[in-house]
């Protein structure tokens, strides 16, 4: 038999009962006391904060709005794109600059005669040995860019297009909500997290490339965020799961550490932002980024000293 929803009181008025709750703060609210929101219905506070906020033009969680939000997704579009034309100029996954700039955790043994292959399981050293081959630095060798570069390194159209296409409808909607740094912190963070991923669960002498990473960050930081205000974060996590399936069905075509990593870093950044109380908001904030920041780049440079 299904129980009835537990009845509270209104928080302004203590003698009425009620099953209305504010969308942003969760008190519960008597009908009197309720201003339909554009998702919900919310408190006298929350209203009245809501509007010193809109005049003092700062977003919900303290950043402010982008004049444009759609201008950040595309200089990040069009960074994706710059990389892909020198790739795709220079041979694409044969070019050098896959293993330069996507993401190896310790490096690989490359043979000289362009064809891409690479003696798995050499360490530098022995590749030196081999007339045929030469080393290629990854993370724990040196080349300790590729935590970022990879995440707009592509190799191939398919790949670059449906990354593009998802930061295009995704990117605009969450710089909406957090304002641009906050964004780009969100994005960046996520990033990390996948190359953290890719450092401890891939094999050492493989490479990953592309944007999945954070673009499953965002997707991570919108279900937070649509849960938290009363979006449809049921559509999102529905798409969520949809791209989770492909990771799988993808097997070793796809990079499901980067993924993982990623999600991981962008639904941890949304609760950074979302988790400190108002009055102490933008402090907690930063001390939240900056720790998982920091606990990032820490979990990547012990596995690149483990693999030095």
């Amino acid at each position: 038999m299904t129980q009835p929803p537990p009845v509270s009181v209104c928080y302004r008025h203590p003698d009425r009962e009620t099953l209305i709750g504010c969308q942003r703060c969760r008190r519960p609210i008597c009908p009197e006391c309720m201003t339909t929101a554009p998702v919900g219905v919310q408190c006298p506070e929350c209203v009245r904060e809501g509007m010193r906020a809109t005049r003092s033009g700062v977003g919900p969680l303290g950043g402010r709005p982008s004049t444009d939000p759609r201008r950040t997704s595309l200089v990040l579009i069009g960074l994706n794109l710059a990389v892909f034309v020198v790739i795709l100029a220079s041979g694409g996954w044969d070019s050098v600059w896959v293993n330069r700039l996507g993401i190896s955790p310790q490096g690989m043994c490359l043979l000289t005669n362009g064809s891409g292959n690479y003696y798995p399981g050499v360490t530098p050293a022995q590749c030196a040995t081999l007339l045929d081959a030469g080393w290629v630095n990854g993370v724990a060798t040196g080349a300790w860019w590729q935590v970022l570069t990879s995440a707009f390194t592509h190799a191939e159209i398919l790949h670059l297009g449906s990354n593009l296409l998802a930061l295009w409808f995704l990117g605009p909607p969450l710089e909406q909500v957090l304002g641009r740094v906050r964004f780009l912190t969100v994005y960046g963070i996520s990033a990390l997290t996948a190359s953290a991923a890719v450092m401890w669960l891939s094999a050492p002498d493989s490479v990953a490339v592309g944007a999945s990473g954070a673009i499953f960050g965002m997707l991570g930081a919108l279900l937070l965020l649509a849960k938290r205000f009363g979006g449809n974060y049921q559509m999102i996590a529905g798409f969520l799961v949809l791209n989770i399936v492909i990771t799988v069905m993808g097997g070793g075509y796809i990079s499901w550490q980067a993924h993982l990593g990623g999600l991981i870093g962008g639904l941890a950044s949304a609760a950074a932002l979302i988790l400190p109380p108002r009055e102490r908001r933008p402090a907690g904030q930063l001390i939240g980024l900056l720790a998982l920041t920091v606990v990032t780049l820490a979990a990547i440079g012990w596995r690149a000293i483990m693999l030095a």
